[in-house]
């Protein structure tokens, strides 16, 4: 770890910091309190966002051209994209990534708003590049905050998914150091109670989500073999709320894994904080509670 007590961090000119953990757990609402709190130079925060640089710099145009190929289907619009009299552009914002959701889709019944099951796949694939490249840019990030914008501290904020695309039981995983060797790497880790409340709120409103290749077929299979149904038939939301619940599972070991490269704090504690100031009290706390249970 690149900081080894509470009051080596405290110490620190310069903070740099990772936040891994399910969506829903107070990763962006600390980015967002860190990077408004502050302006550059000391105690400002730098907000890299994984999810925002996927959706504006590696699928940016994956994204346009679904959105295109739909405004074709409309005479009108068809006849204005071919004579360049409109653009078509996604417009994400980090507390605004439904554009890249959209893209991601849902397998199932088309008359449902579901996509072919080949085309979904393809679309995974294209997200977990995305992500690793986004997370590969991280330390170019740190040295372009402080060195075009003047920030010393950095936040990033990653996404969900991100446990899916590393193998932190690996030393050598090319994503692990990349980020273990720049940052604090921190496991926002959820109790069965937020576990809960996760799966009640996505049940609400089932949103697209990144499963690994074999944990996705896996899922698949046991969906319509359970409800006896062809790909053509399933409805997308229903599938996404029977995996949801089965990802958490899945993941969390392997969030637990990439824990070992750094320190936890636990949603609660995440909820206590309110200013930089107990952001860095419940850092260093965990810090040190990291190095007596070494």
């Amino acid at each position: 770890m690149i900081y080894t007590s509470g009051a080596e961090f405290r110490a620190a000119k310069q903070k740099r910091v990772l936040l891994f953990g399910m969506s829903g757990l107070g990763k962006t609402f600390l980015a967002n309190m860190l990077r408004d709190a502050g302006q550059a130079g000391a105690g400002g925060w730098f907000h890299y966002s994984v999810d925002y640089r996927i959706g504006t710099r590696y699928m940016n145009e994956f994204i346009a051209d679904n959105f295109k190929r739909e405004a074709m289907k409309v005479p009108l619009l068809r006849e204005l994209l071919m004579s360049d009299s409109v653009y078509i552009a996604s417009n994400i914002t980090f507390n605004n990534l439904a554009p890249l959701s959209t893209y991601l889709g849902k397998p199932g019944d088309p008359a449902r708003g579901g996509i072919a099951f080949e085309e979904y796949q393809r679309r995974q694939a294209q997200h977990a590049q995305a992500e690793i490249s986004a997370m590969l840019d991280v330390p170019r990030f740190v040295e372009r905050a402080e060195a075009i914008y003047g920030y010393q501290n950095f936040i990033c904020d990653t996404s969900g998914s991100i446990c899916e695309v590393v193998e932190a039981e690996n030393p050598a995983d090319p994503v692990m150091r990349a980020l273990a060797d720049n940052q604090l790497l921190v496991w926002i880790k959820g109790s069965d109670a937020h576990k809960a409340e996760l799966a009640r709120r996505f049940d609400r409103s089932p949103k697209p989500m990144y499963y690994r290749p074999d944990f996705l077929l896996k899922l698949w299979a046991e969906y319509l073999d359970l409800q006896g149904k062809s790909a053509t038939q399933v409805d997308p939301d229903a599938f996404l709320r029977f995996g949801y619940a089965r990802l958490l599972d899945h993941r969390q070991p392997r969030y637990a894994a990439m824990a070992r490269w750094g320190i936890t704090v636990t949603a609660e504690d995440v909820a206590q904080v309110k200013t930089p100031a107990d952001f860095d009290d419940m850092i260093a706390v965990a810090l040190d509670r990291s190095k007596t249970h070494a």
